[in-house]
């Protein structure tokens, strides 16, 4: 796994820790929409999340023989559950609505004192 100290890897970087050639993470990007990597002056940076879904992903396709579409629906579930898991058993969908509401709630009180 990569060094815990960094937050950002280069393209050259991803590709040597997953074993995935640069033009292939590119050409995954397109396709899965999980893969964000930050662009700074032309640089793909990706993150150790990042990382983990692209070697996830490299599993799916070359390991259990899944289809690009099969492999993003697999993904989807995936990251759903963990998202589930992670907020409590609320869905990222409603956290984003909750965070809101929580928002707007703060904005009146605040107009109140």
């Amino acid at each position: 796994m990569p060094k815990e100290g960094k937050k950002y890897y280069r393209i050259g970087e991803v590709s040597r820790i997953t074993g995935v050639e640069p033009h292939v993470l590119r050409y995954w990007e397109n396709e899965f929409k999980s893969i964000r990597p930050r662009r700074i002056a032309k640089q793909r940076l990706y993150r150790r999340q990042d990382i983990q879904i692209i070697k996830f992903i490299k599993s799916l396709l070359h390991e259990e023989g899944f289809t690009i579409a099969g492999a993003k629906k697999r993904l989807k579930q995936d990251l759903r559950k963990r998202s589930t898991k992670a907020t409590g058993g609320v869905s990222g969908d409603m956290q984003s609505v909750l965070a809101e509401v929580r928002k707007g709630l703060l904005e009146i009180r605040d107009l109140l004192d």
